[in-house]
Protein backbone atom coordinates (compact mmCIF):
# COMPACT_ATOMS: atom_id res chain seq x y z
CA UNK A 1 0.00 0.00 0.00
CA UNK A 2 1.55 3.27 -1.14
CA UNK A 3 2.08 5.85 1.60
CA UNK A 4 4.13 8.95 0.89
CA UNK A 5 7.11 10.35 2.75
CA UNK A 6 6.25 11.57 6.24
CA UNK A 7 6.37 15.35 6.60
CA UNK A 8 9.14 16.97 8.69
CA UNK A 9 10.32 13.49 9.71
CA UNK A 10 13.62 14.35 11.39
CA UNK A 11 12.43 17.61 12.96
CA UNK A 12 9.28 16.05 14.46
CA UNK A 13 11.07 13.04 15.97
CA UNK A 14 14.07 15.15 17.08
CA UNK A 15 11.53 17.30 18.93
CA UNK A 16 10.57 14.34 21.12
CA UNK A 17 14.13 14.13 22.48
CA UNK A 18 13.88 10.31 22.50
CA UNK A 19 15.18 8.41 25.52
CA UNK A 20 16.11 4.83 24.53
CA UNK A 21 14.09 3.33 27.41
CA UNK A 22 11.16 5.78 27.14
CA UNK A 23 7.50 5.26 26.29
CA UNK A 24 6.21 7.18 23.26
CA UNK A 25 2.96 7.57 21.35
CA UNK A 26 2.41 8.28 17.64
CA UNK A 27 -1.29 9.16 17.46
CA UNK A 28 -1.40 9.35 13.64
CA UNK A 29 0.32 6.15 12.47
CA UNK A 30 -0.69 6.18 8.77
CA UNK A 31 2.12 4.67 6.72
CA UNK A 32 4.26 4.33 9.83
CA UNK A 33 7.07 6.67 8.74
CA UNK A 34 7.28 8.65 11.96
CA UNK A 35 6.81 5.50 14.04
CA UNK A 36 9.67 3.70 12.29
CA UNK A 37 11.95 6.65 12.96
CA UNK A 38 10.99 6.62 16.65
CA UNK A 39 11.56 2.84 16.82
CA UNK A 40 15.04 3.27 15.32
CA UNK A 41 15.97 5.45 18.32
CA UNK A 42 14.52 3.21 21.04
CA UNK A 43 16.52 0.65 23.00
CA UNK A 44 15.30 -2.83 23.89
CA UNK A 45 13.29 -1.52 26.86
CA UNK A 46 11.64 1.35 24.98
CA UNK A 47 7.99 1.20 23.92
CA UNK A 48 5.92 2.83 21.19
CA UNK A 49 2.14 2.89 21.05
CA UNK A 50 0.50 4.09 17.84
CA UNK A 51 -3.10 5.05 17.05
CA UNK A 52 -4.92 5.04 13.72
CA UNK A 53 -8.68 4.71 13.18
CA UNK A 54 -8.21 3.98 9.45
CA UNK A 55 -8.41 0.25 8.69
CA UNK A 56 -5.98 0.71 5.78
CA UNK A 57 -3.23 1.73 8.21
CA UNK A 58 -3.31 -1.65 9.97
CA UNK A 59 -1.56 -3.19 6.97
CA UNK A 60 1.53 -1.10 7.82
CA UNK A 61 1.87 -2.38 11.42
CA UNK A 62 5.48 -2.82 12.60
CA UNK A 63 6.37 -6.37 13.60
CA UNK A 64 8.25 -5.62 16.82
CA UNK A 65 7.39 -6.60 20.39
CA UNK A 66 8.13 -3.03 21.53
CA UNK A 67 5.37 -1.72 19.23
CA UNK A 68 1.57 -1.72 19.72
CA UNK A 69 -0.88 -0.39 17.09
CA UNK A 70 -4.31 0.60 18.41
CA UNK A 71 -7.09 0.84 15.79
CA UNK A 72 -8.93 3.75 17.43
CA UNK A 73 -9.37 7.50 17.17
CA UNK A 74 -6.70 9.33 19.19
CA UNK A 75 -9.42 11.20 21.08
CA UNK A 76 -9.44 8.02 23.21
CA UNK A 77 -5.69 8.12 23.90
CA UNK A 78 -5.97 8.11 27.70
CA UNK A 79 -8.49 5.27 27.83
CA UNK A 80 -6.55 2.92 25.57
CA UNK A 81 -3.15 3.64 27.11
CA UNK A 82 -4.68 2.83 30.52
CA UNK A 83 -6.03 -0.41 29.03
CA UNK A 84 -2.40 -1.28 28.17
CA UNK A 85 -1.25 -0.34 31.67
CA UNK A 86 0.29 3.02 30.71
CA UNK A 87 -0.53 6.12 32.77
CA UNK A 88 2.24 8.48 31.67
CA UNK A 89 4.54 8.73 28.67
CA UNK A 90 7.74 10.53 27.63
CA UNK A 91 6.52 11.95 24.34
CA UNK A 92 3.56 12.22 21.96
CA UNK A 93 3.70 12.88 18.20
CA UNK A 94 0.74 13.99 16.07
CA UNK A 95 0.74 14.58 12.31
CA UNK A 96 -2.77 16.01 11.86
CA UNK A 97 -5.06 16.08 8.86
CA UNK A 98 -5.53 13.59 6.04
CA UNK A 99 -2.75 11.20 5.04
CA UNK A 100 -1.39 11.25 1.48
CA UNK A 101 -2.78 7.74 1.07
CA UNK A 102 -6.30 8.87 1.96
CA UNK A 103 -6.05 11.71 -0.56
CA UNK A 104 -4.81 9.34 -3.27
CA UNK A 105 -7.47 6.63 -2.91
CA UNK A 106 -10.26 8.01 -5.12
CA UNK A 107 -13.15 6.11 -3.53
CA UNK A 108 -12.52 7.63 -0.08
CA UNK A 109 -13.75 10.98 -1.48
CA UNK A 110 -11.12 13.21 0.17
CA UNK A 111 -9.61 14.68 -2.98
CA UNK A 112 -11.01 17.28 -5.37
CA UNK A 113 -9.08 15.51 -8.17
CA UNK A 114 -11.45 12.56 -8.46
CA UNK A 115 -15.16 12.06 -9.03
CA UNK A 116 -16.13 9.91 -6.06
CA UNK A 117 -19.05 9.30 -3.76
CA UNK A 118 -19.28 11.86 -0.96
CA UNK A 119 -17.61 9.99 1.90
CA UNK A 120 -14.55 11.62 3.61
CA UNK A 121 -14.66 9.36 6.69
CA UNK A 122 -11.23 8.70 8.21
CA UNK A 123 -12.89 5.86 10.11
CA UNK A 124 -14.70 3.78 7.49
CA UNK A 125 -17.16 2.66 10.20
CA UNK A 126 -18.14 6.25 11.11
CA UNK A 127 -21.85 7.16 11.10
CA UNK A 128 -21.61 10.55 9.39
CA UNK A 129 -20.23 10.91 5.85
CA UNK A 130 -19.93 13.88 3.50
CA UNK A 131 -23.14 12.62 1.82
CA UNK A 132 -24.96 13.00 5.14
CA UNK A 133 -23.68 16.57 5.66
CA UNK A 134 -24.56 17.71 2.12
CA UNK A 135 -27.96 16.00 1.90
CA UNK A 136 -29.31 15.93 5.45
CA UNK A 137 -27.94 18.97 7.31
CA UNK A 138 -30.26 21.96 7.25
CA UNK A 139 -29.24 25.19 5.54
CA UNK A 140 -28.04 26.88 8.72
CA UNK A 141 -25.86 23.89 9.67
CA UNK A 142 -24.28 23.70 6.21
CA UNK A 143 -23.59 27.43 6.35
CA UNK A 144 -21.95 27.02 9.79
CA UNK A 145 -19.71 24.21 8.51
CA UNK A 146 -18.57 26.10 5.41
CA UNK A 147 -17.96 29.34 7.30
CA UNK A 148 -16.36 27.94 10.46
CA UNK A 149 -14.18 25.24 8.91
CA UNK A 150 -13.67 26.47 5.34
CA UNK A 151 -13.51 30.18 6.21
CA UNK A 152 -15.71 30.84 3.15
CA UNK A 153 -17.21 34.34 3.08
CA UNK A 154 -20.22 33.33 0.97
CA UNK A 155 -20.98 30.22 3.04
CA UNK A 156 -24.63 31.27 3.49
CA UNK A 157 -25.25 31.58 -0.25
CA UNK A 158 -23.50 28.26 -0.93
CA UNK A 159 -25.63 26.52 1.70
CA UNK A 160 -28.80 27.93 0.13
CA UNK A 161 -27.81 26.66 -3.34
CA UNK A 162 -27.04 23.18 -1.97
CA UNK A 163 -30.38 22.94 -0.16
CA UNK A 164 -32.33 24.15 -3.22
CA UNK A 165 -30.50 21.72 -5.55
CA UNK A 166 -31.05 18.65 -3.38
CA UNK A 167 -34.82 19.21 -3.45
CA UNK A 168 -34.74 18.01 -7.07
CA UNK A 169 -32.31 15.13 -6.53
CA UNK A 170 -29.81 14.07 -3.91
CA UNK A 171 -26.18 15.09 -4.33
CA UNK A 172 -24.32 11.78 -4.35
CA UNK A 173 -20.82 12.49 -5.64
CA UNK A 174 -18.16 15.15 -5.92
CA UNK A 175 -18.93 15.93 -9.56
CA UNK A 176 -22.56 16.71 -8.71
CA UNK A 177 -21.44 18.89 -5.80
CA UNK A 178 -19.09 20.83 -8.12
CA UNK A 179 -21.92 21.36 -10.62
CA UNK A 180 -24.28 22.60 -7.90
CA UNK A 181 -21.67 25.09 -6.69
CA UNK A 182 -20.36 26.00 -10.16
CA UNK A 183 -21.27 29.69 -9.91
CA UNK A 184 -19.01 30.02 -6.84
CA UNK A 185 -16.04 28.44 -8.63
CA UNK A 186 -14.45 30.94 -11.06
CA UNK A 187 -11.80 29.24 -13.18
CA UNK A 188 -8.83 31.11 -11.71
CA UNK A 189 -9.80 30.22 -8.13
CA UNK A 190 -11.81 27.01 -8.44
CA UNK A 191 -9.17 24.65 -7.00
CA UNK A 192 -8.57 26.86 -3.95
CA UNK A 193 -12.28 27.32 -3.20
CA UNK A 194 -13.02 23.62 -3.74
CA UNK A 195 -10.21 22.74 -1.35
CA UNK A 196 -11.80 25.03 1.28
CA UNK A 197 -15.23 23.42 0.73
CA UNK A 198 -13.78 19.91 1.01
CA UNK A 199 -11.76 20.85 4.08
CA UNK A 200 -14.87 22.21 5.80
CA UNK A 201 -16.98 19.12 5.12
CA UNK A 202 -14.13 16.76 6.07
CA UNK A 203 -13.55 18.52 9.39
CA UNK A 204 -17.26 18.24 10.20
CA UNK A 205 -17.49 14.57 9.17
CA UNK A 206 -14.51 13.61 11.32
CA UNK A 207 -15.15 16.11 14.17
CA UNK A 208 -11.51 17.13 13.77
CA UNK A 209 -11.61 20.25 15.95
CA UNK A 210 -13.36 18.47 18.86
CA UNK A 211 -10.98 15.52 18.53
CA UNK A 212 -7.93 17.80 18.58
CA UNK A 213 -9.15 19.63 21.71
CA UNK A 214 -9.85 16.36 23.54
CA UNK A 215 -6.44 15.01 22.52
CA UNK A 216 -4.53 18.11 23.66
CA UNK A 217 -6.25 18.19 27.05
CA UNK A 218 -5.46 14.50 27.61
CA UNK A 219 -1.88 14.91 26.41
CA UNK A 220 -1.25 17.32 29.28
CA UNK A 221 -2.42 14.65 31.74
CA UNK A 222 -0.54 11.78 30.08
CA UNK A 223 2.85 13.42 29.58
CA UNK A 224 5.40 13.15 32.37
CA UNK A 225 6.98 16.42 33.53
CA UNK A 226 9.70 17.03 30.93
CA UNK A 227 7.76 14.99 28.37
CA UNK A 228 7.53 16.38 24.86
CA UNK A 229 4.61 17.10 22.53
CA UNK A 230 5.42 17.33 18.81
CA UNK A 231 2.47 18.38 16.58
CA UNK A 232 2.27 19.05 12.83
CA UNK A 233 -0.80 20.96 11.63
CA UNK A 234 -1.85 21.88 8.09
CA UNK A 235 -4.31 24.75 8.41
CA UNK A 236 -4.74 27.79 10.60
CA UNK A 237 -7.70 26.39 12.57
CA UNK A 238 -5.62 23.47 13.86
CA UNK A 239 -2.47 25.50 14.38
CA UNK A 240 -4.36 28.14 16.36
CA UNK A 241 -5.70 25.54 18.80
CA UNK A 242 -2.27 23.95 19.27
CA UNK A 243 -0.55 27.32 19.70
CA UNK A 244 -3.06 28.60 22.28
CA UNK A 245 -3.13 25.39 24.28
CA UNK A 246 0.66 25.13 24.44
CA UNK A 247 0.86 28.79 25.48
CA UNK A 248 -1.68 28.85 28.31
CA UNK A 249 -3.57 25.54 28.53
CA UNK A 250 -6.75 27.06 27.06
CA UNK A 251 -8.37 27.25 23.63
CA UNK A 252 -10.20 30.52 24.16
CA UNK A 253 -9.97 33.49 26.49
CA UNK A 254 -7.24 34.14 29.01
CA UNK A 255 -6.25 32.18 32.14
CA UNK A 256 -6.83 33.63 35.60
CA UNK A 257 -3.86 35.59 36.87
CA UNK A 258 -2.61 35.96 40.42
CA UNK A 259 -2.17 39.24 42.30
CA UNK A 260 1.07 39.92 40.41
CA UNK A 261 -0.47 39.25 36.99
CA UNK A 262 1.20 35.86 36.56
CA UNK A 263 -0.40 32.57 35.58
CA UNK A 264 0.85 29.00 35.44
CA UNK A 265 1.77 27.78 31.98
CA UNK A 266 1.45 24.06 31.15
CA UNK A 267 4.27 23.85 28.61
CA UNK A 268 7.44 25.59 27.61
CA UNK A 269 8.04 26.02 23.89
CA UNK A 270 11.14 24.15 22.75
CA UNK A 271 11.44 25.58 19.26
CA UNK A 272 9.90 28.47 17.42
CA UNK A 273 7.47 27.44 14.69
CA UNK A 274 9.18 24.97 12.32
CA UNK A 275 8.21 24.81 8.64
CA UNK A 276 9.54 22.59 5.83
CA UNK A 277 12.46 23.61 3.65
CA UNK A 278 11.93 24.43 -0.01
CA UNK A 279 13.74 21.18 -0.82
CA UNK A 280 11.24 19.10 1.18
CA UNK A 281 8.27 20.89 -0.40
CA UNK A 282 9.72 20.15 -3.87
CA UNK A 283 9.92 16.43 -3.00
CA UNK A 284 6.67 16.21 -1.03
CA UNK A 285 3.93 18.67 -2.01
CA UNK A 286 1.85 17.77 1.07
CA UNK A 287 4.50 19.49 3.20
CA UNK A 288 3.82 22.95 1.76
CA UNK A 289 1.35 24.03 4.47
CA UNK A 290 2.85 22.05 7.39
CA UNK A 291 3.64 23.79 10.67
CA UNK A 292 5.42 21.99 13.51
CA UNK A 293 5.20 23.05 17.15
CA UNK A 294 7.25 21.33 19.86
CA UNK A 295 6.60 21.86 23.57
CA UNK A 296 7.74 20.35 26.85
CA UNK A 297 5.46 19.76 29.82
CA UNK A 298 6.59 21.79 32.82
Amino acid sequence: MEYHNPVLLKETVDGLNIRPDGVYVDVTFGGGGHSREIMSRLGENGKLFAFDQDLDALKNAINDERFTLINENFRFIKRFLRFHGIKQVDGILADLGVSSHQFDVAERGFSTRFDAELDMRMNQKGDISAYHVVNEYDEQEISRVLFSYGELKNARAMANVIVMARKDKEIKNSEQLKQVLAKFLPAHKSNKILAQIYQAIRIEVNQEMEVLKEFLEQSLEILKPGGRLSVISYHSLEDRLVKRFVKNGMFEGEPERDFFGNFEVPFKTIEKLIVPTEEEIAINNRARSAKLRVAEKI
